[in-house]
């Protein structure tokens, strides 16, 4: 009891507890209305004991006693005759907004941070005296500017029309949608006209900072498909280019890159933890030789057989790819699998309130570009690609100067599955992997190739690209499934006029 003495006496007269006893005791107890606005002004005096008292409160170490508010020491037990103060719903929400409030003026700027976060929602007019406070004290101009938008939407709350006005005034700079819903909040309780125009201004300034947003959002979504179906279609575009092979388990080369990729991350996960968030610089080169050896072996075993004949080699693929699967559902199980970021992959980069580009759709679209510089390199100043594009262009001239046109079948079909497996590493990145992983992207992949060119590199960046954007295009105006058909369609028409594609190769055998 005497310890108990002495703590309510820090309460009512110690200078770390400087909050007084009436308003304590108002704030742990009596009606909903009366505790909101006895914290309101204990909040508006910016009292520094306010805060312990509340997060005592929040913890059940107050006790009321005689109609004051005691604070128990922690592990002290209460005393038998002593109430414990009920926090309903509300009252706690009212807690912690005050708590985020006097947040603001920590010295920590992550706190503050946090707290604007926090915030952002509850710009109540009672809190405005704090905001103020907060905003004047403020040196980050990042969190100042914040601030403003708080203090300016407290402001939208005030019983003065002119005030209200004042306030929309000021916002008319955001460029952030909680400003826009804050403010079509408030219009439609607004009795003032001079407030209500002012508001409507707002409004109508800030949808059009964010409408840039939202077009910058779909280029740069339609240029991330796009990049992924250029990644697919690489490979695609090398194989079917210079044998003419439809490959139905392209999809599924993609998916043993994708499962060399979670391989890797479980050896790193395993054996060096310390090091997992380098484990995607072995993944790529695993899922290259991983991709690429299965499909070599393909090519030895049962497609080098069948050239010439598509029917067969299709459905002779499109059997190779079931057992992949199976294969796959055999090792792994049937269930999909989580690849982690790395750290320096998670998160974004936010360039306007409604436009964040993630760091992992960036870095494939970097990806694509060094893969696609890679391949054109490959095929321009190497003696293997010297040798793939003599056998495109012509198969029986190339074998006459002496081209070992089946070695050099095998090595295409390696590359172009090679390829494959680094895009399924690529998508491991930005979804789950799973054993049917591929067959999302099997028929978006000939649909780049086909519409680009057969064998036309530069025409699968452009219709990879091309058909990214314009598939997000589409999705925003009809809807996904919509979109899909009339990409179909559009494809359909191209290839009636353009049966080589857009960008097809010149020259006698095409003519």
């Amino acid at each position: 009891m005497l310890r108990l003495l002495l703590i309510s006496l820090a309460l009512l007269c110690g200078p770390a507890w400087a909050l007084s006893p009436e308003l304590a005791a108002r704030i742990a107890a009596g009606e909903g209305d009366d505790r909101v606005a006895a914290l309101q002004q204990a909040l508006a005096a910016g009292d520094a004991s306010l805060g312990p008292f509340l997060h005592a409160l929040q913890d059940g170490r107050v006790r009321l006693k005689g109609g004051k508010a005691l604070v128990l020491a922690e592990g002290a037990a209460a005393p038998a005759d002593a109430e414990e103060p009920l926090l309903n719903n509300r009252m706690r929400r009212e807690i912690e907004a005050a708590l985020a409030g006097l947040d603001l003026l920590s010295q920590d700027r992550d706190t503050r941070a946090k707290a604007l976060t926090t915030l952002r929602d509850d710009a109540d007019t009672s809190k405005l005296a704090l905001f103020e406070k907060a905003l004047a004290a403020e040196s980050d101009a990042g969190l100042r500017s914040q601030l403003s938008a708080l203090v300016a939407g407290a402001k939208l709350s005030s019983t003065d029309p002119g005030q209200r006005r004042a306030a929309a005034a000021e916002l008319a700079g955001s460029a952030d949608p909680a400003t826009r819903a804050l403010l079509l909040e408030k219009l439609s309780a607004e009795t003032d006209p001079g407030a209500k125009a002012a508001m409507q201004q707002t409004i109508d300034a800030v949808a059009a900072r964010l409408a840039w947003g939202e077009r910058a959002q779909l280029l740069f979504s339609g240029l991330s498909l796009g990049s992924v179906l250029l990644l697919v279609a690489l490979g695609l575009a090398i194989t079917y280019g210079l044998m003419g092979v439809i490959n139905m388990a392209h999809g599924e080369l993609l998916m043993v890159g994708a499962y060399a990729t979670y391989s890797v991350q479980q050896v790193f996960r395993a054996w060096a933890p310390g090091a997992f968030d380098y484990y995607l610089w072995v993944a790529l080169p695993a899922s290259f030789v991983a991709a690429a050896l299965v499909g070599a072996a393909m090519e030895r075993t049962v497609i080098r057989w069948l050239y010439g004949r598509p029917l067969e080699t299709l459905l002779a693929t499109w059997g190779l790819s079931l057992v992949l699967m199976q294969a796959v559902r055999s090792l792994f199980g049937a269930q999909n699998v989580a690849v982690e970021n790395p750290a320096w992959l998670s998160g974004g980069w936010a360039l306007l309130p409604n436009l964040t580009l993630p760091y992992n759709r960036i870095a494939i679209l970097a990806f694509a570009a060094m893969v696609l510089a890679g391949m054109a390199l490959l095929l321009a100043r190497t003696r293997l690609g010297l040798m793939v594009r003599g056998v495109t262009q012509n198969r029986r001239m190339a074998a006459c100067v002496g081209v070992n046109t089946a070695k050099v079948d095998t090595l295409a079909f390696a590359l172009g599955s090679g390829i494959a497996g680094l895009a399924g590493c690529a998508l491991s990145q930005i979804g789950n992997v799973g054993p049917d992983l591929g067959q999302s992207y099997i028929v978006d992949a000939f649909m780049v190739v086909v519409l680009g060119g057969v064998g036309q590199l530069a025409g699968t960046v452009y219709a990879g690209l091309g058909l990214g954007v314009l598939s997000k295009l589409l999705e925003g105006w009809q809807g996904a499934v919509l979109a899909k058909i009339a990409l179909l369609m559009l494809l359909v028409l191209v290839i009636q006029k353009k049966p080589q594609g857009l960008f097809a190769l010149k020259g006698r055998a095409v003519e």
